[in-house]
């Protein structure tokens, strides 16, 4: 990080030292939609102060959001709002002030950082020139970016956003966001859509920040693990209204609300029962799951399979992408094998290769037939028909088959009530439903003609956390009733422990440990593997340190991809490719049971 600017001072000349940079009074708002007025937040009082980072955690519609919006006074006047009480930022009430006086204190004392940067950022314009357009000069700008970590900002100046990983962009939304020396930074949700390393790093940075700027963060999250590594103190709100808060480790270790203990609870981490369902609400039952699977033949066999794409590379040239780089994998009948890795390994491609929509590839991969493979996305929204209602998007999946249409009725309304959607749900569109409904309408469509093999790409990651428990319930309980063999992508440990039987981890095209999920992430052998568990979220752990970012796979490193970033890595490493071979540790287990790493190091140990 790079030397540390002055702290803010007050923009308001009566405001004092001890005061705090955000007080919320008896706060109300109530928003317009679709004719119909709601009030969405319910006499909130909160304050926040000098230099402290404060939480708000709670799912969907919980609030929080809006909260940030009426503190920013950006409230949508499409939605009509009304607001009550007052909501003070650096002295200012951001409810009854002038729209003058709002734009100033947005201008000196606030900065905002998103959870999707790319919406956030202007794609055609390079991101350099937007930090100046807020910093003032290149030689300010290229000082926020040392700043909050951007590694060679001087080359990275010129870079388009898309050019850019998402933990870089995010970094950059951040450096603009301290360009004036902010008295409060408001962080929505910045880590939502990061790997679990990228996550990790951005949250340092933030802490960092407040260190070294005494400015004060206000983090909004569906995350009580995020929240507990980062903040001091956590809000919890529910339906509007706050139901606790406290320190955060109190919250985190001694929750007293039961809305408060239904989040800790339905949270995945890698300590959960993988006996038991996941509980997803205060009535629900907790089943034992059945996790034994008999023994079968091979569903899936890969061998060599590597896909590259034509690209562009920054400097408008063609380029090759080098998505897959020799996968060689099987997957038994009847289990489940996790795809971990972060943003960019080769997980989706490869799951888009297995269910026959990326044809780009070279090597063999032996499948079922195409009816016998379906696929549930990670945003079940765009893949459903938007003109299409549940009720006709069922019955279309139903077309190939010979069922009588009393017989297709009846299905329908057996799938329907196994996803838990009531029956007016047939009748909907999926813009009218919401995003757990959506994404079971989508397993609905996947599985009412039950297929051999469900390939899943990160179908919970943008889902609260209660919400993602039950549709991780539902396909552990669809694979077991039809005897479904699945293949589940995803960023999170939590969930590819709680999900799979074997696990598989990808880095930059090639799969580096492959082995049962609780000898994997209990006992990791690759140094990647490690970096991964070791950057889980937890208020006992201090946050990672982890070294450099994924490299581009237009320019992948020689020999081991990884050792660039390994702290174990070697001149060998940099040059031997015996270090990306899978070898196994015991050839004396069953073939199933074997964990294989692809790393001269094992342990600790040169191979």
């Amino acid at each position: 990080m790079g030397n540390s600017a002055p702290v803010a001072e007050p923009a308001e000349p009566g405001l004092s030292a001890q005061e705090p940079v955000v007080s919320v009074r008896d706060l109300t708002v109530s928003l317009a939609r679709g004719g119909v007025r709601s009030e969405v937040i319910r006499g909130v009082d909160l304050e926040i102060g000098r230099g402290e980072i404060l939480a708000v955690v709670g799912e969907s519609g919980s609030g929080k959001s809006v909260m940030s919006l009426t503190l920013m006074g950006l409230l949508p006047e499409r939605s009509r709002p009304k607001v009550g009480g007052t909501a003070r930022v650096a002295g200012v009430d951001m409810v009854s002030a002038k729209a003058d006086q709002q734009r100033k204190v947005r201008r000196n004392d606030l900065g905002v950082v998103f959870q999707d940067p790319m919406t956030s950022l202007n794609p055609t314009t390079r991101v350099g020139k937007q930090i100046v357009e807020a910093a003032g000069s290149k030689q300010e700008a290229v000082r926020l970016m040392k700043e909050v970590g951007i590694p060679q900002p001087e080359q990275r100046f010129s870079a388009f956003p898309h050019e850019l990983s998402g933990g870089l962009r995010q970094r950059v939304m951040i450096a603009m966001a301290i360009a004036g020396n902010p008295q409060l930074i408001i962080a929505d949700e910045p880590t939502t859509a990061l790997d679990v390393t990228v996550q990790a790093q951005v949250l340092r940075v933030l802490r960092d920040l407040r260190e070294q700027l005494g400015c004060s963060i206000l983090l909004i999250t569906h995350d009580l693990g995020v929240a507990a590594q980062v903040a001091d103190r956590i809000v919890v709100m529910q339906q509007g209204e706050i139901v606790e808060q406290g320190a955060a480790l109190d919250v985190l270790e001694s929750p007293q609300h039961p809305y408060t203990q239904r989040l800790l609870r339905a949270r995945l981490s890698l300590d959960t029962d993988r006996g038991r369902s996941l509980p997803t609400g205060a009535d629900q039952e907790i089943v034992v799951l059945d996790r034994a699977r008999a023994r079968q033949g091979r569903i899936l066999e890969l061998t060599e399979v590597h896909c590259d794409f034509k690209v562009k590379d920054a400097q408008g040239r063609r380029a090759l992408l080098h998505a897959l780089r020799g996968v060689t994998a099987d997957v038994t009948e009847g289990e489940s094998l996790a795809l971990v890795g972060e943003s960019g390994s080769g997980k989706s491609t490869l799951l888009r290769a297995i269910a026959g929509l990326e044809t780009r590839w070279e090597g063999r991969i032996d499948k079922p037939g195409r009816d016998d493979i379906q696929m549930v996305f990670q945003d079940a929204g765009a893949s459903l028909t938007p003109w299409m209602t549940v009720e006709e998007t069922l019955h279309e999946r139903l077309r190939r088959t010979k069922l009588s249409k009393a017989d297709r009725r009846r299905r329908i309304e057996e799938t329907l009530a196994l996803m838990g959607l009531p029956e007016a749900t047939l009748k909907a569109r999926p813009a009218e439903l919401s995003g757990g409904q959506r994404q079971r309408v989508a397993l609905a469509r996947a599985t009412i003609v039950p297929p051999k093999v469900l390939l899943c790409d990160e179908p919970t990651s943008a889902l609260d956390v209660s919400l993602a428990a039950a549709v991780l319930n539902l396909i552990h309980r669809l694979r077991h009733e039809f005897s479904m063999t699945v293949v589940f992508v995803t960023h999170d440990l939590g969930v590819a422990r709680f999900v799979s039987d074997r696990v598989a981890v990808m880095y930059l095209g090639r799969l580096v440990e492959t082995g049962p999920v609780e000898e994997v992430i209990g006992s990791p052998r690759h140094p990647y593997t490690r970096a991964l568990v070791d950057a889980v979220p937890s208020a006992r752990k201090e946050l990672p340190v982890i070294v450099g970012e994924p490299a581009s796979p237009l320019s992948p490193p020689s020999g081991c991809a990884f050792h660039p970033r390994c702290p174990l890595a070697t001149d060998e490493c940099t040059t031997t490719l015996e270090g990306t071979q899978l070898v196994a540790l015991d050839h004396d287990v069953a073939e199933r049971e074997r964990h294989e790493v692809a790393c001269l190091f094992r342990e600790g140990v040169k191979a």
